[in-house]
């Protein structure tokens, strides 16, 4: 089973991406998404050796954004991919059978495309306006939610859902109800000042029985 608290790290640096990448592992996040903008230079070969060190250290699961080569040289975990980065079915040849291999949706149409192509959980959103990520796909809202988890129900598609986007602590319970399988949340982790509590209010309301 997939853990329901994932953390997709931010930092313009080395340095900052392993400083916020320490400081969630620290406090009690085991699922770690490496995501950085200088994905295809030395930096993210130095970044990502080191993030799979610490995720060893902490017993985290440790996911590249994108970088399919970089997962399979590190030997990472898995990787997660847009809907406009290598397909699915290439990425699995590369990495095996073994290996985690996320997608990212916005639309129903795209949560039966990953199902088709089998991969392991979908990222599905964003959820609400996030400054994170460029080129915002349409906003989802709770309604967009419970919508596309409800025809997948009427289809019985059981893969993982994990809502993004622009997440806050007061969204959580609200957007379990829907039905998702947990969240990922970037500045939300990156920004507090109190990560110890934080992680655990999170954990308190994804790990709780609805």
């Amino acid at each position: 089973m997939h853990n329901q608290l994932q953390y997709i790290s931010q930092g313009n640096t080395v340095e900052e991406q392993l400083y916020n990448i320490h400081k969630a592992l620290d406090n009690g996040c085991d699922w770690i998404q490496m995501r950085f903008k200088k994905n295809y230079s030395d930096d993210a070969f130095t970044l990502a050796e080191a993030t799979k060190m610490l995720c060893k250290e902490y017993l985290a699961t440790f996911i590249i954004n994108d970088n399919v080569h970089l997962a399979k040289q590190l030997d990472a975990d898995g990787v997660h991919l847009g809907l406009s980065d290598m397909s699915i079915e290439e990425a699995r040849l590369i990495l095996g059978k073994t290996k985690i291999i996320g997608g990212t949706a916005n639309t129903f149409e795209d949560v039966l495309q990953r199902t088709a192509e089998n991969c392991d959980y979908i990222g599905l959103g964003p959820f609400q306006f996030t400054t994170t990520k460029q080129n915002l796909s349409p906003i989802l809202g709770l309604e967009g939610y419970r919508s596309i988890i409800s025809q997948m129900k009427a289809k019985n598609i059981q893969i993982p859902i994990y809502a993004i986007g622009g997440i806050t602590l007061e969204n959580v319970e609200s957007l379990m109800k829907t039905g998702i399988h947990g969240i990922a949340v970037s500045g939300l982790i990156t920004q507090t000042e109190n990560a110890s509590q934080l992680i655990n209010q999170l954990n308190d309301k994804l790990y709780v029985t609805i």
